[in-house]
């Protein structure tokens, strides 16, 4: 918007110069023509008087004149003799403008061309006796003070051009700077952080946008401090009870003898542990949900390494081999992530994967760097996806025919997106080269300080 505004102030600047600077410039160019053509005109209605006298001290003075004339202009007096007066200038070439001034007893100009004027300015006067007078005058002198004419104007347009464009850059950025303040504030606010709000300044236009995000984000940061309230008191009162049926349940099992009601008391058991396992789903999906953090430069290899390290021994239990592999894994990227985020992502991904994979299989995680993203994938060796499940993976709830859709919540890879999403990034399903799942995410590259 900054360089639009200087733009347009520059081209009216231009605009202005062009129709006052052009017309003088013109004025002074036709004013230098018309002077010349006057003086010349003068000098030669001169010397065709005294060429028409005819007498020895007439012609004697057109001599003198006509030297003199010559020395200090640039012109050249050329003059038909007459019978009584020779002065013993050169003659002028006998043309159809000669002919005319001593038919007609009136003076010709040629200025040699139409386009302002040639290389010489041609008076030719008549004298009594069908003689006349003719003077080609130089126009060089008239051309250089053509080009100091133009120059000049054109030396001070740009001038002016250029105190222009300062004095527009500056006037941009002070007319620009609200809006530069909104779109700080709107950029802070994007990236999770719920406390941006812009100052109130500028005209009355930006003042009232301004006011009116500042009670939006206020009102989206109530609703969501909410949110954040509901779900921390849920987390306690759902747990609770769930915990006390399920030790109630295992004293009932303790105390019971007889088979068939230890059988349906275990069968009840597993459900309470299947349901506490889906509301701890639900509780992180709806912590992914209303948890709103600023994205923050953070290490992947590190992060990765750690989370690896964490879920190593669970898969040596199944002799499952977990590979960290990839171009641009020497580099030690760093994305742009909520804290706290990969590590649930990673978690969940390394969860399912595990869970597929068979005895004596490989999850290979790679990481590659590309022009600001990072692609981070998890391969396993697993049954993989049909591409109608794999439309459906990320919906709520959903459970795959899978190892996976035995015992699990259907949360999992939608709390991955979720929070992928909110960073910014996004989470792609692939078939993996050796058969198997390819789990995706695409992150923001952190940018690189120096």
């Amino acid at each position: 918007m900054n360089r639009q505004l200087i733009r347009s102030y520059i081209l009216l600047v231009a605009v202005a110069v062009l129709l006052f600077t052009v017309p003088v410039a013109f004025t002074l160019t036709k004013q230098l023509r018309d002077d010349t053509e006057l003086s010349v005109l003068r000098e030669a209605d001169t010397m065709a008087l005294l060429l028409g006298n005819g007498d020895t001290i007439s012609c004697e003075a057109l001599t003198e004149v006509a030297k003199a004339y010559g020395e200090e202009t640039p012109g050249d007096v050329q003059v038909t003799p007459t019978s009584s007066c020779a002065p013993g200038l050169p003659e002028p070439a006998v043309d159809a403008a000669l002919a005319w001034a001593v038919e007609h007893n009136g003076a010709t100009t040629d200025w040699g061309s139409d386009f302002i004027w040639g290389r010489h300015l041609t008076v030719t006067v008549p004298a009594q006796g069908r003689a006349a007078v003719r003077i080609v005058y130089s126009t060089s002198d008239m051309t250089r003070r053509l080009w100091q004419i133009w120059g000049f104007r054109a030396g001070l347009a740009v001038i002016v051009l250029a105190a222009a464009a300062a004095i527009g850059a500056f006037a941009a950025r002070r007319i620009t700077a609200p809006l530069r303040a909104l779109n700080s504030m709107a950029s802070r606010f994007s990236d999770g952080d719920l406390t941006a709000r812009s100052p109130v300044t500028g005209p009355p236009e930006t003042r009232t946008l301004a006011l009116t995000l500042n009670q939006g984000a206020e009102r989206l940061d109530t609703l969501v401090a909410a949110q954040r309230i509901f779900v921390a008191d849920a987390s306690h009162q759902l747990r609770t009870p769930l915990t006390a049926l399920r030790l109630s349940l295992d004293n009932i099992a303790d105390g019971v003898d007889d088979e068939f009601v230890r059988e349906d008391v275990e069968l009840a058991t597993a459900e309470v542990v299947r349901m506490s396992r889906l509301v701890n789903g639900l509780l992180v999906l709806a912590r992914a949900e209303a948890k709103v953090t600023a994205a923050e430069p953070l290490p992947l290899k590190d992060i990765v390494e750690e989370r690896l390290t964490v879920w190593r021994p669970a898969a040596d239990e199944r002799g499952v081999t977990i590979a960290l592999g990839g171009s641009g894994v020497g580099d030690r990227p760093s994305v742009l992530a909520g804290p706290g985020h990969l590590d649930q992502v990673l978690d969940n991904v390394l969860s399912n994967a595990l869970e597929v994979s068979p005895d004596g299989g490989t999850i290979t995680v790679r990481m590659e760097s590309g022009v600001g993203e990072v692609v981070l994938s998890v391969a396993d060796e697993g049954p993989g996806m049909s591409e109608a499940e794999k439309s459906r993976a990320f919906d709520r709830f959903w459970r795959g025919q899978g190892l996976t859709g035995r015992s699990g919540s259907g949360l999992g890879l939608a709390v991955v997106k979720q929070l992928v999403t909110d960073d910014g990034g996004m989470v792609t399903l692939t078939d993996a080269l050796g058969g198997g799942l390819c789990v995706r995410l695409t992150l923001r590259a952190a940018p690189r300080t120096g």
